[in-house]
């Protein structure tokens, strides 16, 4: 990645389709990023970055920096049970619960992270480090790596660190993401989907019968009151709306009229 004329390193320089922020970038030697983690056992390692990267499943390491509590703010450290590995994902702020939830839902993540990585580099003279808020292991096997840039936006000290993680993350086959904020009914709908993300929820014997239900498009209250009880069909609606079986769009308001149908991979199953 290279910088473009009249850029700044670490310049915010647009925000993109999806609502992340896109920071310019200069010529890294990535050769010469460590890597800093803590193994499951707990012990500290610092190797290269593209050794490490290749070599570490730093989706199953420790956090390598916790949170700081600031007593008075709403939302304090937490965890976050995460459907896609079925286990507590920790989490340091609202904005960055709100990503972890995002990325719970995507079809290409396998596996999620909190900090568990530190990047470590010299720069003019002096020992510089980042660690990544989140990461995510994808389907193809590479990472992605993410921080969250806040409602305010980017700060100019994660927007000038971003771009050498951005090139060391490019180096080894992997992505970056500084993710601005996302749009508002996308997340209130996929927080209320998240309410029945667990296993509990699932259609189990009710699957077929739901999925034959949605085989065309229509209003999802309409096809519960064909197949049964609503108290216990709606719980088995959403799960299957979280976790891609079907679908409804989440850019409108989710109500009980909303046009569900099932996914092109269920229906091809099917």
């Amino acid at each position: 990645m290279y910088l473009a004329s009249g850029m700044k390193p670490g310049e915010v320089v647009g925000v993109d389709a999806a609502g992340d922020l896109k920071v310019s970038a200069v010529p890294v030697a990535t050769g010469r990023v460590d890597a800093c983690f803590r193994d499951p056992l707990g012990k500290a390692h610092q190797v290269s970055w593209l050794e490490a990267a290749q070599d570490v499943v730093f989706e199953d390491c420790p956090l390598i920096r916790s949170f700081p509590v600031r007593y008075g703010r709403r939302v304090a450290p937490g965890w976050w049970w995460s459907s896609t590995s079925g286990r507590l994902v920790a989490y340091g702020s609202g904005v960055m619960r709100t990503q972890l939830m995002l990325l719970d839902r995507d079809p290409a993540v396998v596996a999620l992270a909190c900090r568990p990585v530190e990047l470590v580099w010299r720069e003019g003279g002096k020992v510089v480090s980042h660690a990544p808020q989140l990461m995510a292991r994808l389907q193809d096997g590479s990472g992605l790596l993410l921080d969250c840039a806040g409602r305010t936006g980017s700060s100019a000290r994660l927007a000038e660190r971003a771009r050498v993680v951005a090139a060391a993350a490019e180096a080894v086959g992997w992505s970056y993401r500084l993710a601005g904020p996302p749009d508002p009914m996308l997340v209130a709908n996929v927080r209320w989907l998240a309410g029945y993300r667990r296993p509990r929820y699932a259609a189990g014997p009710w699957m077929p019968a739901l999925v034959e239900a949605f085989c065309s498009p229509r209003p999802a209250v309409e096809a519960v009151r064909e197949l049964g009880d609503p108290i216990a069909l709606w719980p088995a609606v959403f799960h299957a709306l979280w976790s891609g079986v079907l679908r409804v769009r989440l850019d409108e308001p989710l109500h009980e009229r909303a046009v569900v149908s099932v996914a092109r991979q269920e229906a091809g199953a099917a």
